[in-house]
């Protein structure tokens, strides 16, 4: 990974904005930019230092994974220790003002900052830079989320052997979590959804204790974290013979995503994009059940920038790692959907989940 060269971008995204430093405390964030992977850390960026502060428990992993920065091991909080150095050398450093994510902190971790600061230190809150500047994947960070995606959507097979009527959703969600980990994931990128019979009309329907009912369909949301990174897919079956309207719900659904797929292009808005899902659901008569947005960005983090949602703003660029995943959700009846992952190009995209998207009935 290049995290020299994503420092010295954000450090000019800083001279833009005029700001004196930026305190990273998301650890996504901290990972993008150095490479440390533990659970307590505070980068601090500024145009002379990039400082990693961590604790004794992560003074050799720290040494070894991170890149462009000089870890500094203390025995406080990271927080209070970043505080503390800039205490001793901020005004040396040119650092009055301390900008912070905002975004990322909780009122308790802000008061133990400004508490460990200088009276004379501000703090600012600064829009996610980060968060914009890893909305773009590089070929390494592509070919890694290509890598889990097919990794996560081998698991679909391992569902397809349990999905039977009688058998406990948790019960399916179990095998294919057992069938990640024996492939090397390193652990789910969310909660495993598994929604059968009535249930499968909640969007976040995660697994239960419910047995899945001898007709009806059965969504399966789930995703796999590999290297550092995501992977997200939906896949909806039926049990059982599907009447008319099932059948039709699930064309929509198919319909509707090809359309938002083949939207897929640099310079086309994300409002677009949700549009083009929205327009086939509409005219099919289910447009009132969509009731979520289209998709989201995939990375270090399972729900990353840009949101493909109506009144969004942001255009799509190469290289954005998106799903597409609309869904029609009626109470009482029954729910799909269809969700596949996307790498964003000049003339189109590369669609990364291999999976077939047919009906498929058991």
């Amino acid at each position: 990974m290049h995290h020299s060269s994503r420092q010295i971008r954000l450090k000019k995204v800083l001279r833009q904005n005029r700001l004196d430093a930026l305190l990273v405390t998301h650890l996504p964030n901290i990972r993008y930019l150095s490479g440390f992977t533990g659970s307590a850390g505070a980068l601090l960026v500024s145009e002379r230092q990039v400082l990693l502060f961590t604790d004794g428990r992560y003074k050799e992993q720290a040494r070894a994974e991170v890149e462009g920065a000089r870890v500094v091991v203390g025995c406080k909080a990271a927080l209070v220790s970043a505080g503390e150095w800039l205490n001793e050398n901020g005004k040396r450093e040119g650092i009055r003002t301390l900008s912070i994510e905002a975004q990322h902190l909780t009122v308790a971790d802000r008061a133990q900052l400004q508490k460990a600061l200088r009276s004379d230190t501000r703090l600012r809150e600064v829009p996610p830079l980060i968060e914009r500047a890893r909305m773009v994947k590089d070929e390494e960070e592509i070919n890694r989320l290509r890598s889990a995606v097919r990794l996560g959507s081998s698991l679909f097979d391992a569902a397809l052997k349990v999905i039977r009527p009688g058998t406990k959703e948790i019960e399916v969600a179990a095998e294919m979590e057992y069938e990640a980990r024996r492939a090397g994931a390193e652990g789910m990128s969310f909660e495993t959804i598994i929604a059968s019979g009535l249930r499968s009309a909640l969007p976040h329907g995660r697994a239960s204790t419910a047995t899945i009912p001898p007709n009806g369909f059965v969504v399966c949301d789930f995703g796999i974290i590999l290297a550092g990174y995501c992977s997200d897919m939906t896949r909806t079956v039926h049990v059982g013979k599907p009447n008319h309207d099932a059948r039709n719900m699930y064309d929509a659904v198919r319909e509707a995503q090809q359309a938002a797929i083949d939207r897929v292009r640099a310079g086309v808005s994300v409002a677009g994009v949700d549009q083009a899902a929205r327009k086939v659901l509409t005219a099919r008569g289910l447009g009132k059940y969509f009731t979520h947005s289209t998709g989201h960005g995939v990375g270090l983090e399972i729900h990353e920038m840009p949101r493909i949602a109506r009144g969004q703003p942001e255009l799509l660029g190469s290289g954005m790692a998106i799903t597409v995943e609309p869904g029609v959700y009626v109470p009482g009846v029954g729910g799909v959907r269809i969700e596949d992952m996307v790498v964003v190009s000049e003339g189109g995209c590369e669609v990364l989940t291999p999976t077939s998207k047919e009906l498929i009935i058991i």
